[in-house]
């Protein structure tokens, strides 16, 4: 069986006590555990949460490397550091606030396994409590939906992700893009050719904090996915037309009041998800 890393990152506002239930449910619960973990610390953490993150690494049932950046450098280039430290050629995403399903590791490897570069998955969104959810992601469904879907969205859910190390490095790895460096980073990995694929169960349960949506808009935002649209067009991956699209569409999105930015999200870009898994018009 293919011999896999979890990358986790911390840093200092996480919750301790949301940490060791994203450890528990990744590591101890799994129905096929990772071989390792990489637990990459942003910077420096409060007393509490270093103490949960010493526990864990002491407790673990699999070895840990925990890999502690003096400085916090963001998600992109903290990913980047932990990827470096990851053993195994096939890397499993985690947040340090979310809840992974226990047949996720089962479910996505096996795929992998078939050749597979990244396969993704669906999610349910919840607030405090996991078991009450308040929201779901279904991601489009086979290769020529995923592509053409990612022209306007980004087609996977960044904390479901399986990949493939040596694909993600041949595209250019993580690179800063705003709040998308995901997005960014899988845009190209399909034009670099990568075999993807979703699952469209969803395998984990992600958390939607109190400042989600407030954190998707704003003029720093806006700026960001300005750049990130330039980025995709210079590629080629968007075309004039898909480019006018999303400066539109998307660049309006993050002028929003919040509360309005909120219901569009819900109503227009999980309908996305919902189309491109259907195989309609994104």
């Amino acid at each position: 069986m293919t011999e896999f890393s979890l990358l986790l990152p911390v840093y200092g506002r996480d919750d301790p006590a949301q940490l060791e239930r994203a450890f528990a449910s990744s590591v101890d619960e799994q129905t096929r555990r990772p071989d390792e973990v990489v637990l990459v610390q942003d910077g420096p953490v409060p007393a509490p949460l270093a103490a949960t993150i010493a526990a864990l690494v002491a407790g673990s049932p699999v070895p840990v490397r925990h890999v502690v950046l003096p400085q916090n450098v963001g998600l992109a280039d903290a990913l980047t550091a932990g990827l470096d430290a990851c053993r195994h050629e096939v890397v499993a995403r985690m947040d340090a606030d979310d809840v992974a399903m226990p047949e996720r590791f089962a479910r996505q490897l096996a795929v992998v396994e078939e050749g597979y570069d990244l396969v993704g998955a669906g999610l349910l969104e919840f607030v405090d409590d996991e078991a009450v959810t308040v929201g779901r992601r279904t991601p489009p469904i086979g290769e020529a939906t995923i592509q053409r879907y990612a022209r306007f969205h980004d087609p996977f859910n960044h904390p479901t992700v399986v990949y493939r190390k040596a694909a993600v490095l041949r595209a250019g790895g993580y690179r800063p893009v705003g709040l998308m460096e995901d997005y960014w980073l899988f845009a190209r990995m399909l034009m670099a050719g990568a075999k993807v694929a979703n699952l469209p169960e969803p395998l984990v349960k992600y958390r939607v904090g109190a400042g989600a949506y407030a954190r998707r808009g704003g003029l720093g935002q806006l700026r960001a996915e300005l750049q990130l649209q330039r980025l995709l067009r210079r590629l080629g991956f968007t075309t004039s037309g898909q480019f006018l699209r999303n400066v539109c569409v998307r660049g309006g999105y993050r002028l929003l009041p919040e509360a309005v930015r909120r219901t569009s999200y819900r109503r227009v870009l999980h309908r996305g998800f919902q189309d491109g898994a259907t195989g309609g018009a994104a």
